[in-house]
């Protein structure tokens, strides 16, 4: 079992749309059976309150079912229950070291650094530019399913 929480600042954009491209991913594969994925927030902000409108519009789009979800955010006490803990940007790497205080088992990755493009996710509250985000998400969570094979 493949288990897999998403990261981001406030879990309404980019670890939302991730969990809900990468559930897809796995489910076109067949392979649902071999995969808990989940997602969280670094901060309080928007705990409680469903996906973004920007993230919710793009995945219709692209006909990627919504998760059903509403934002939390990770515990310390999370670590152990996840084979990857994955973040979106420097910002989210930052509120990870203070939530969780190490990563003894290198759990934690960002998402980019698994496609031969590596770098951040573009957070699309502050963009707006959810084109993007989806293109990175997408890239991001088809690496990763390649890499777990």
């Amino acid at each position: 079992m493949h288990r897999i929480l998403f990261i981001c600042h406030g879990n309404i954009c980019r670890s939302t749309m991730a969990q809900s491209v990468m559930a897809e991913l796995v489910r076109r594969a067949g392979r649902e059976r071999e995969f808990d994925i989940d997602s969280a927030a670094t901060s309080y902000e928007e705990i409680g309150n469903p996906p973004h409108w920007g993230t919710e519009t793009k995945l219709r789009e692209m006909g990627i079912p919504l998760v059903p979800h509403r934002a939390r955010i990770i515990s310390p006490s999370e670590y152990d229950r996840w084979d990857h803990i994955i973040y979106m940007d420097g910002e989210n790497r930052r509120g990870l070291k203070r939530i969780l205080k190490s990563d003894p088992d290198g759990k934690v990755s960002r998402l980019l650094d698994w496609t031969d493009r590596p770098g951040d996710v573009a957070d699309p509250w502050y963009t707006g530019n959810f084109d993007a985000t989806y293109r990175d998400v997408l890239d991001g969570c088809t690496a990763l399913l390649a890499a777990l094979d």
